[in-house]
């Protein structure tokens, strides 16, 4: 049986500016690997709705499961929720459930309970809550999309909830050769090698250090056996090569 498969969805004016640098995906990237759901396309859009709406609908039609980081906060462009309710058609408000976690948090710090931060209580009808326990403001499930906060520390953490409740697959293995030779001198071999292992992916990453150029040969597959016996070609073929 073939992996779930999955998208991320990054929404926020500030990575496309430049301003902020992006470190979910990686983080996400990682941890479907470990958990057998196959990433297989990343998407970052502006805070524009009919942009995030167009987006969700599209790969969530064709992805068991997608992810999205940002745009859950209680300032005006924080419009995820909004968007996702869009996308599935259905209403948007303040849930009690939702509401309760955020008053406990924030009365615990004797903070005041305001409008801009009751906006983080707002979830679409039908939605299942995601638990943050770093800040308290829920994300949420609906549908196979996940909605989460774009602050690095709090999305790991929703993450990691959210994954424990998700089916997965057989995780991706993967092992590297670095061989000291230019790309051209071993995409031959490495596509012969490709030919004798169509269910393996064997990818090239060149590098150039003091003058030398190589590249790393990545192996991967969920077949630790055929990964290991690709590795063992490689050997053969580049001798002179590290693992």
């Amino acid at each position: 049986m073939p992996n779930p498969t999955a998208a991320m969805l990054v929404i926020g004016d500030e990575i496309l500016s430049g301003r902020t640098r992006d470190v979910n995906l990686h983080h996400l990237a990682g941890k479907l690997t470990l958990h057998g759901i196959d990433l297989r396309e990343a998407r970052v859009v502006a805070d524009v709705q009919a942009d995030i709406v167009a987006a969700l609908r599209d790969l969530s039609a064709r992805y068991t499961h997608v992810f999205t980081s940002g745009g859950i906060g209680p300032t005006h462009d924080d419009i995820t929720a909004d968007a996702v309710a869009a996308a599935f058609e259905v209403p948007i408000g303040v849930r009690d459930d939702a509401r309760a976690i955020l008053e406990e948090f924030i009365a615990a710090r004797g903070s005041e309970v305001t409008p801009a931060r009751l906006r983080m209580a707002r979830i679409p009808e039908g939605a299942r809550l995601i638990e943050n326990p770093v800040s308290a403001a829920p994300g949420f499930s609906l549908g196979n999309v996940h909605v989460m906060a774009g602050v690095p520390k709090i999305f790991e953490a929703m993450l990691d909830g959210l994954l424990a409740t998700l089916e997965g697959g057989k995780p991706l293995l993967s092992q590297t050769l670095r061989v000291e030779l230019p790309e051209g001198d071993i995409a031959g071999p490495l596509s012969d090698l490709a030919a004798r292992h169509p269910g393996l992916s064997i990818g090239s990453y060149p590098y150039s250090h003091q003058g030398v150029f190589g590249a790393n040969i990545v192996v991967r597959g969920q077949d630790g056996a055929e990964v290991s016996a690709a590795m063992v070609e490689l050997g053969r073929l580049f001798p002179g090569a590290t693992v």
